[in-house]
């Protein structure tokens, strides 16, 4: 049995009406925590996405939206927590999972986002959320009092020998040839 998401807003994707659907979504309290805890963060105070689906070529979902959050990192320095306000813009493409693509050829922008599965004409639009919350996060968080890193100096040259450096062919005539 699959795992269900910390964050789970599943949406049937069937029958898209002509013009599209938008769809806004919000993680509550504990959704957070646990989202938080996946993460390693201290706290992710606010989490909220807003979507526009609308079907494209060949059986296609097209998925733009934006991601809204709050969090809370800690320094990779001194640990101490740091907030961070991420606002993304989010573009996936979802695509059935049981069909034949060899057979049925999909035409997407190859400057769009991979291809993801669509599942039983279903997107977990609350776990693609999550997804891009954590490709947002600063990887390396540095708080503004943290020491500066330590510079070591340029590695001095030393001068290397070179004990052949006086033999030279055709030199000096002390050899004999």
């Amino acid at each position: 049995m699959a795992e269900i998401p910390e964050f789970s807003r599943i949406v049937g994707v069937g029958s898209l009406p002509r013009g599209g659907r938008t769809i806004a979504i919000e993680a509550d309290a504990a959704e957070r925590e646990a989202l938080a805890k996946r993460f390693d963060l201290v706290a992710i105070d606010a989490l909220q996405a807003r979507f526009a689906l609308r079907a494209g070529r060949g059986d296609t979902v097209l998925v733009d939206g934006t991601l809204s959050a709050a969090v809370v990192q800690r320094c990779v320095v001194t640990l101490d927590p740091l907030p961070a306000t991420i606002d993304e813009e989010i573009e996936a493409v979802f695509a059935d999972a049981a069909a034949d693509h060899d057979s049925v050829e999909i035409e997407v922008d190859p400057l769009a986002a991979e291809v993801e599965p669509l599942v039983d004409g279903r997107i977990d639009l609350g776990e693609l959320a999550a997804q891009h919350l954590l490709l947002a996060l600063d990887p390396y968080p540095r708080s503004p009092d943290a020491p500066s890193p330590v510079v070591e100096a340029p590695p001095v040259e030393i001068e290397t020998r070179q004990p052949f450096a006086g033999l030279k062919r055709g030199g000096d005539g002390d050899a004999e040839g």
